[in-house]
């Protein structure tokens, strides 16, 4: 390489040939040094190095230059002297920017023809320390747990230099100038190190103590050139951690506090602790225990987050007779474990006495709720419960049942002794799952009269109360003897539940050899049927139904058994009925009960036209057409039905006759009632075929809405009547009630009076409008 100094002398020869063998010349390249170049200088333009060509021309030799720094970016910054080839730095160089330049010399004719080769020439730009470092940032920040032994590592600092990093331009070398502790002047001595080629600081000394200082405030220094060139400064906090290593201290640590006697979830003081370690950590928050005095667990005791205050509540009552005061001891320490650095000091322990201020306290039950278990028929007078309640004041108590539905129970207003008035059923509304419920109250006699009240449920034990019940108590059987022939099937119901119900046990009372019973069901049902060919008629028979109960009640009933004769399908049928069937057959029967109904019809009809121009025969002159000859002629009293508005208090349907009182009228001649008379009730036959002390059954009382179901209607009517055993026979007068007497109006019977229509004035007619004209027209033809 070419010292600096001698390149205004130097000239290159990049193209030089040698000899080879002296035959011939080969062409061979030199190696070229680089080029260096300081950067900054301020000697510019400068000749670099000057390039020539060793061969001989006989024209003019051009020289070109071309690359980074001449005609590529960053432009301009060499150029070359195309006639001499010497190669200037026209301006100064920043390392930092451009380490190096690779260009290459051109040497051309005058034509702009190659006369060599292209030769590389690299320029090198050497560094100068014009860059001091740089801090990564203005302020640092770490942290050191109080206590920290000498060495122990807390943060570093770096610092960068742009400089040549190869040369001690970029040797850098850290160090701590200055310590200010937090707050100031608690230490003075140099509590801190720092590594000069790496920046990492370290504690050099003991007694970081956090409840003496809270941190350091470092000034560091970094140097370039090893210490020696161009500086920065830069400051590192550090801050210190508190570390538990003091316990808490109850201040003060006796207490007196006082709490009202069966309230709970109430506050009754607070106990306060200190701490000196860092307030709102772990280190500092108190945890507070209750360690004597409350084996029963009436208190608890939590702390305040805010103030770390103990606070003591009651959550279970306190008795002020069974103890008027308590205490208790506290003890008290922090959320995070003790350091292994703190000192060795006790625990610290607190007493607090609870005094206990005596109330009126309602009465208590021994149970609540109270359940007792009876048997339904439990005699009246018999003892349920006693001793069902105390007072806690020993004070005087009295007894009620606010809520008794049946009104099944009695008590002791004094004692509180609880006894049946009488027999309970479970067949009771009031009865849900076989139990009763009803609501016992006791109320002291002290001042105020305090109540409770108790829930009294009583399991009933379901006992054989009813016996059991046959059904039906008559029936139809058929006359021919065996087992084969239908029989009359009987049950039982009992009213009682299981396991007093069934199965149940049928027997025939005495001996009746006639009318054996066959079981078809071993629980409910059997069928009594002749043994042997009976007559036609009525039989009494007399069973006997036992239940299961315990004990087992028995029952005996009359059944009324009708016995008739049957016929080929086995249907009981009278002996006319029997006859007809027999000789005339079915389809003749049938036809004369439509020739009977159609004879029926046609005599209503004629009765019919016969009674209308009687009446209009019988109607007088100079009387209206609806007032009768004689106000005594009464054929029946009518209610005015279908009666619309008036409200509740308008009752004309019920208790205003639309008739007089017939007793007025006087007896009603023999040719005035139909041939068929009703029967008083109190003579009314009674049918054979049912018992008389059977419930009617219930007939359809709502019309029906559409016309097409009106014969279904009295369909299911005349069903009901067969069956009814309360109504005479089908072949008996029907009964008709009397409704009411004393009417003020007249009788609608006047319409067929006796008067002859030459009587009748029908004037008045004509003034009721056109509608009645026509009416006026046909009885007064004038």
């Amino acid at each position: 390489p070419l010292d600096q100094d001698d390149l205004n002398q130097t000239v290159l020869y990049p193209w030089r040939r040698k000899s080879s063998g002296g035959l011939s010349r080969v062409k061979r390249d030199w190696i070229i040094p680089p080029i260096r170049v300081s950067e900054n200088s301020k000697q510019v333009p400068e000749n670099l190095v000057q390039i020539k060509s060793d061969k001989v021309f006989t024209g003019e030799v051009i020289y070109k230059l071309e690359g980074p720094g001449v005609d590529q970016d960053p432009k301009n910054l060499f150029e070359i002297d195309d006639k001499t080839g010497w190669i200037r730095s026209m301006m100064p160089l920043d390392r930092e920017k451009y380490r190096s330049f690779t260009l290459k010399a051109f040497a051309l004719s005058p034509s702009g023809e190659r006369l060599e080769n292209p030769s590389t020439i690299e320029i090198l730009v050497l560094d100068q320390n014009d860059n001091r470092p740089k801090f990564s940032q203005k302020e640092f920040a770490g942290a050191v747990a109080e206590f920290s032994v000498p060495g122990t590592s807390v943060m570093s600092v770096t610092a960068t230099d742009a400089d040549d990093p190869t040369t001690d331009n970029a040797m850098l070398s850290y160090s701590i100038i200055g310590q200010e502790s937090i707050p100031p002047l608690r230490i003075n001595k140099t509590m801190f190190g720092i590594n000069n080629e790496t920046g990492a600081i370290y504690t050099r000394d003991v007694g970081i103590d956090w409840e003496v200082v809270k941190g350091f405030r470092l000034k560091v220094l970094v140097a370039d050139m090893s210490g020696m060139g161009l500086t920065s400064e830069a400051h590192a906090i550090i801050n210190v951690n508190d570390i538990n290593n003091n316990r808490p201290r109850f201040s003060p640590d006796q207490y007196i506090m006082s709490a009202v006697e069966n309230k709970v979830g109430f506050v009754i003081g607070w106990v306060n602790a200190t701490d000196k370690d860092e307030p709102g950590t772990g280190n500092w928050q108190a945890k507070y225990t209750i360690t004597k005095g409350d084996s029963s667990g009436n208190f608890d005791i939590h702390t305040d987050p805010g103030t770390n205050q103990g606070i003591l509540s009651v959550i279970k009552a306190l008795d002020f007779e069974s103890q008027t005061e308590h205490t208790l001891t506290l003890t008290v320490e922090n959320v995070n474990p003790l350091s292994i650095k703190a000192p060795n000091d006790p625990m610290s322990i607190a007493t607090v006495v609870v005094n206990v201020a005596n109330e009126n306290e309602a009465p208590r039950f021994n149970k609540d709720p109270i359940e007792i278990v009876v048997p339904e028929s439990v005699a009246p007078g018999t003892l349920l419960a006693s001793n069902i309640a105390y007072d806690p004041d020993n004070a005087k108590l009295r007894y009620d049942i606010p809520r008794d539905p049946e009104g099944w129970l009695i008590i002791d207003a004094e004692t509180g002794e609880i006894k049946a008035r009488r027999s309970f059923s479970v067949r009771s509304p009031h009865v849900k799952n076989n139990i009763y419920t009803a609501v016992i109250r006791v109320t002291d006699t002290d001042s105020g009269g305090i109540s409770t009240t108790a829930s009294l449920v009583i399991s009933l034990r379901e006992t054989n109360d009813f016996p059991p019940q046959l059904f039906p108590l008559m029936g139809t059987v058929c006359s021919e003897a065996g087992r084969g022939t239908p029989g009359l099937v009987l049950t039982a119901v009992d009213e009682d539940l299981a396991p007093h119900a069934e199965p149940f046990t049928f027997d025939l009372s005495g001996i009746t050899p006639s009318f054996p019973l066959d079981f078809l069901s071993p629980e409910t049902h059997a069928m009594l049927h002749p043994l042997v060919e009976l007559e036609t008629g009525e039989y009494v028979v007399t069973v006997l139904v036992t239940d299961s109960g315990s004990p087992s009640l028995t029952a005996s009933a009359q059944v009324n058994v009708s016995v008739c004769s049957c016929g080929k399908d086995s249907d009981c049928k009278s002996e006319s009925a029997a006859v007809t069937s027999n000789q005339v057959g079915v389809s003749f029967i049938a036809l004369l009960v439509v020739m009977a109904s159609i004879a029926l019809l046609l005599m209503l009809l004629l009765l019919a036209v016969a009674v209308g121009n009687c009446r209009r025969h019988h109607m007088k002159k100079g009387q209206g057409l609806l007032v009768g000859e004689s106000d005594d002629d009464i054929r029946d009293n009518v209610l005015n039905y279908d009666e619309q508005g008036g409200g509740e208090e308008d009752e004309n349907a019920f208790n205003i006759d639309l008739l007089r009182n017939p007793a007025d009228v006087g007896p009603l001649p023999a040719s005035f009632y139909p041939p068929v008379t009703g029967i008083p009730r109190g003579n009314q036959p009674l049918r054979r075929d049912y018992p008389d002390n059977l419930p009617s059954p219930s007939y359809p009382r709502k019309p029906p809405a559409d016309p097409t179901d009106i014969e279904d209607f009295i369909n299911d009517g005349l069903e009901v009547a067969d069956h009814d055993p309360n109504v005479p026979p089908y072949d008996t007068a029907l009964i008709y009630d009397y409704e009411g007497d004393g009417s003020l109006a007249g009788s609608l019977s006047s319409i067929a009076s006796a008067s002859s229509d030459g009587d009748q004035d029908y004037d008045y007619l004509n003034d009721w409008g056109p509608r009645f004209k026509k009416l006026a027209n046909m009885y007064d033809p004038r």
